[in-house]
């Protein structure tokens, strides 16, 4: 935040502690002129009853702006929250922005809504709310909490808006509560729409909703993921924070196209069957002007105090989750995006934060809770009912939690005790995979328990491995520029921690650009670097990405059981001396296991006696060292056949060559 914006919020503190001035008495007349009776029965007793108790999760079926007709005239219903506000007027160029043209109506039953209806107001109209508060004089323009759409960055307005879009994706609604469950593949890639891919032949111009629904969905469907998620689509001021500094918690950004251009986005990828997941952030907003700070004259969204309400690492503003008409409009929000968007899971941004007072703070920075603790009661409460919702009323799709902490039953059930989330990302397994692999391989052996630790706790959750942005950004470097040695070991490395990651029990994601070695760390305002391709040690790596999820997705053993010991058995881990890792997986009939063998050294293991679970012919599925890939083609001739040599407490063993930096995957023929 900028010194101008901290001296303005520290005014509006100030403010609000002054003595309530009296209130201006209100032209009834002039208000009573924009509502009529059955206008104001759109938002009825029930609504209101509703939106009292925390409970009203479709606000926006009822704030906002909705085109209707009335009395024969087609017009704009508009509706919004600001219990504080001595007086709320609709502006745009419909009224040439007229601050007293068209004065909303305060409800009598202390709601805190104001709401009414503007004639000949149609869909693409820009407006904003003219709040003025009871609170000594205070001012604004604000755009609308509950808009459906937006102009386009830097401008601020909303817009009003009708959908008319018809989807097209029956057929994936109807099975994609298959697609998205807990045993089925999962293999997600995460995306920045910005910049994904740009036009040269338009000045590096990012591509539409509609130029991506054709060009993303084929590559994606092409390198064989299930799952695209995307980073931020809620509309955002300012690209640089890549879309975690909301505005429009109901709004797809408008960079891209319309409302519509992005349920065609998303149906396209439907109709291909490719689940879309969506970052959304309920943990803070930002404080420009136009948005939700100090959004009626008080601390309406965000609390007042800032130990409680100011986030100190994003310089933004932290939702007072104890308020129930705080929590009707944060899942409205979720469900919104499921409802009209038919997207299929969220990935809740920055938990950690919510769930601990002190996050970030020192002593003295922050207030502990009723019963003293550092527990965010409020939030954890906001947090089961956002599941609890969620999955009641779309029982098919996945809520994912980035939680970066130890806090316990994340992914268990609400009635247990849990959060309820479906899904939350392994953050210590990241951290320790990308340390051992950055180590020089004649290390390694002294780091062997960064690879199986997490074996340890693999079953606490129901965790999703992530490789994500955060990973490539900030001076952190590209994947690829992590890898020790020179460049065919770096490659090699990157192959066998990929092959790693995905015979490892979880589910997957990684960022865009990873699946053939990156060079650059990632930079938002330009595209990736698709030139790369021409190079066959790049190709080469995005071939075994795609022939990697081709192998995962065919071999239930690799998916049915990400969330069980059931489904997971050491052969071997504490090969040290050769940095060899060993371990069977095991589908939930345990009828086709998958051995995977890993060596993360440069040296060849010839003759390498391995103990199997069955007495069968096992064969070689992957290798992440064929030529085809980049690697120097030692292998196993497409598989071997088990012999009665008891070895690994299995009474069946095989004698194998495991290549340098390499991985091998065999399954019974």
């Amino acid at each position: 935040m900028s010194e101008k914006q901290n001296k303005s919020s520290k005014t509006k503190r100030k403010s609000v502690k002054t003595k309530k001035k009296t209130v201006v008495a209100k032209n009834k007349e002039a208000n009573k002129a924009n509502v009529v009776d059955d206008i104001k029965n759109i938002i009825t007793e029930y609504d209101i009853y509703l939106f009292r108790e925390g409970k009203h999760f479709s606000l926006y079926e009822k704030l906002g702006a909705h085109v209707i007709e009335h009395n024969n005239t087609r017009g704009t219903f508009f509706a919004v929250w600001a219990p504080n506000a001595e007086s709320v007027s609709v502006i745009g160029n419909f009224n040439g922005w007229q601050k007293e043209a068209n004065i909303l109506s305060r409800r009598e039953d202390d709601s805190g809504l104001w709401e009414g209806f503007i004639p000949n107001v149609e869909k693409g109209e820009a407006y904003k709310y003219f709040i003025r508060s009871m609170f000594d004089g205070f001012e604004v323009e604000k755009a609308d909490p509950v808009g459906f759409y937006s102009e386009q960055p830097p401008k601020t307005a909303s817009v009003v808006w009708e959908y008319n879009y018809n989807w097209n994706d029956a057929a994936w609604m109807k099975k994609r509560g298959k697609n998205n469950a807990l045993d089925s593949p999962y293999s997600v890639y995460e995306v920045h729409l910005e910049s994904w891919r740009r036009k040269p032949e338009e000045d590096m111009k990012p591509l539409s909703y509609a130029e991506l629904a054709e060009q993303l969905t084929a590559y994606v469907k092409d390198m064989g993921y299930t799952h695209v998620e995307l980073m931020p689509v809620t509309e955002f001021p300012f690209s640089g924070s890549w879309g975690y500094q909301v505005t429009g918690f109901f709004a797809p950004t408008s960079r891209f196209g319309t409302p519509d251009d992005f349920m065609y986005f998303v149906d396209y990828l439907h109709q291909n069957d490719i689940g879309v997941i969506m970052d959304w952030v309920p943990s803070h907003f930002p404080g420009d002007q136009h948005g939700l700070h100090f959004f009626d004259g008080t601390y309406l969204y965000e609390h007042e105090d800032p130990r409680k309400g100011y986030h100190p690492d994003w310089s933004s503003y932290i939702f007072n989750y104890g308020r129930n008409e705080i929590r009707n409009f944060l899942i409205s929000s979720a469900h919104s995006w499921m409802e009209r968007f038919h997207i299929d899971g969220i990935r809740v941004d920055a938990v950690a934060s919510m769930l601990y007072l002190d996050y970030s703070r020192k002593e003295g920075e922050w207030i502990p809770n009723e019963h003293g603790g550092r527990e965010n009661l409020d939030a954890i409460k906001f947090l089961r009912d956002l599941n609890e919702s969620i999955y009641t009323k779309f029982p098919d799709v996945q809520t994912i939690a980035e939680e970066s902490t130890a806090w316990p039953m994340v992914t268990r059930p609400v009635y247990t005790g849990g959060l309820g989330f479906g899904m939350k990302w392994n953050m210590g397994w990241m951290h320790d995979t990308l340390g051992y692999f950055q180590n020089e391989t004649v290390h390694r052996s002294y780091h062997h328990n960064q690879m199986t630790f997490s074996i340890m706790y693999a079953f606490n959750e129901n965790f999703m491995l992530s490789l994500s942005h955060d990973e490539v950004v900030h001076g952190k470097g590209s994947l690829i520029n992590k890898m020790p040695g020179d460049d065919w070991q770096k490659f090699a490395n990157l192959r066998a921690m990929f092959g790693f990651m995905f015979a490892h029990p979880g589910k997957k994601l990684h960022f865009m650009g990873m699946e053939f070695g990156q060079w650059k760390e990632w930079n938002h305002e330009s595209s990736l670097d698709w030139h790369l391709l021409e190079h066959d040690t790049h190709k080469g790596l995005q071939f075994f990405i795609k022939d990697l999820n081709s192998v995962y997705k065919r071999f239930p053993a690799l998916y049915e059981n990400d969330f069980s010991g059931e489904g997971f058995k050491w052969i071997d881990a504490n090969d040290s001396q050769n940095s060899v890792f060993s371990f069977v997986r095991y589908d939930k009939q345990k009828k086709h296991p998958v051995l995977i063998v890993a060596n993360l050294t440069p040296v060849p293991r010839y003759n390498y006696r391995v103990g199997v679970p069955d007495d069968a012919k096992w064969q070689e599925i992957l290798n992440s060292d064929a030529k085809q890939y980049g690697g120097s083609g030692m292998g196993n001739f497409g598989g071997v056949d088990s012999n009665p040599v008891p070895y690994h407490d299995e009474e069946q063993s095989i004698n194998i060559m495991i290549p340098p930096l390499g991985i091998v995957m065999f399954a019974k023929e």
